[in-house]
């Protein structure tokens, strides 16, 4: 296949390239700053006014990764900048490609969302069936899947990528969270109650491409471990595989203070999300539990 990525220089978008290329597929990359080509990997400069209108080339799949990292303080500007780096550029990118010659036009559309769609949930498990959530979150990926799913107007298959936390040694919380326990400063956040649930790298690229080659894959699909941990077993298995300990914890009024509407929607919220589809489907995890996911990535440095 000849597949399209966006955010192919982020941490999903590296690992996918990486492993599509290594699988024989084409990858065109397109990006906002020049990349110089590696392999069978291909770089499309988008036009810095308007990213959205990517370069006509003959696509058979798009996989659309890119988007403004929820990391940080949500100040109403950072929130705006959230909601337009997805969900405007979404529309905007969908729109674009339905402008295309037909037969450039991808005919599978795999776009990035997360399993914010389903809000806190206490003990709930979440599969792709579970309603939409409340919060900032839930309603970014609720518009976020809809404007993805633009691209049902050409015929094209949509996958919702419903992404969890991304477990790798290359970026994202992992690294982040194991040297704060490597100086003895990790532990549960506010009562350690809250469901979390993750992925290893390796197997959130290898189930994209699963998605991608899948024809009886369609609409949201959770991207996560088929076994979710609570904050305090997370914690203490994290601080195991490191071999240092887990005794403090951070308040949730001391996180509420500092990071706002994130701590609340992204560290203390409770998402015990479920592979119910892939899991029916009949997707093979590498790495299905987080003793193992931590015991991979543990003997790199930090």
């Amino acid at each position: 296949m000849r597949i399209g990525i966006t955010g192919a220089t982020g941490l999903i978008g590296e690992a996918f390239a990486k492993l599509a290329t290594a699988s024989g597929h084409e990858v065109i990359a397109y990006s906002r700053r020049k990349v110089p080509p590696t392999g069978s990997l291909k770089t499309l400069q988008l036009p810095p006014e308007a990213p959205e209108k990517l370069p006509e080339t003959p696509l058979d799949a798009l996989v659309h990764l890119a988007g403004e990292s929820l990391m940080g303080l949500w100040t109403s500007d950072k929130k705006a900048r959230i909601w337009k780096s997805r969900v405007d550029l979404t529309q905007g990118m969908m729109a674009h490609l339905e402008t295309w010659s037909p037969t450039h036009r991808p005919s599978i559309v795999l776009a990035a969302s997360g399993i914010g769609y389903y809000g806190s949930c206490g003990d709930t498990l979440l599969d792709e069936k579970s309603p939409r959530g409340s919060g900032f979150l839930a309603e970014l990926c609720e518009a976020w899947e809809k404007a993805a799913g633009q691209a049902s107007h050409w015929g094209a298959r949509v996958v919702h990528l419903r992404t969890s936390m991304v477990l790798a040694q290359e970026g994202g919380a992992y690294p982040l969270m194991a040297r704060a326990f490597r100086f003895a400063l990790g532990g549960r956040l506010g009562k350690g109650r809250q469901w979390m649930s993750w992925i290893h790298v390796e197997d959130e690229a290898a189930l994209i491409l699963w998605a991608l080659e899948n024809p009886q894959v369609h609409g949201p699909l959770n991207l996560c471990a088929p076994n979710p941990e609570l904050n305090s077993n997370f914690t203490t298995k994290l601080a195991h595989s490191l071999k240092r300990p887990a005794f403090l914890h951070v308040p949730a009024l001391a996180l509420r203070l500092l990071l706002r509407g994130m701590a609340e929607e992204m560290l203390l919220c409770s998402q015990r999300a479920i592979p119910g589809k892939a899991t029916e489907l009949g997707y093979r995890f590498a790495h299905p539990k987080l003793e193992d996911a931590f015991a991979s990535l543990s003997g790199g440095r930090i």
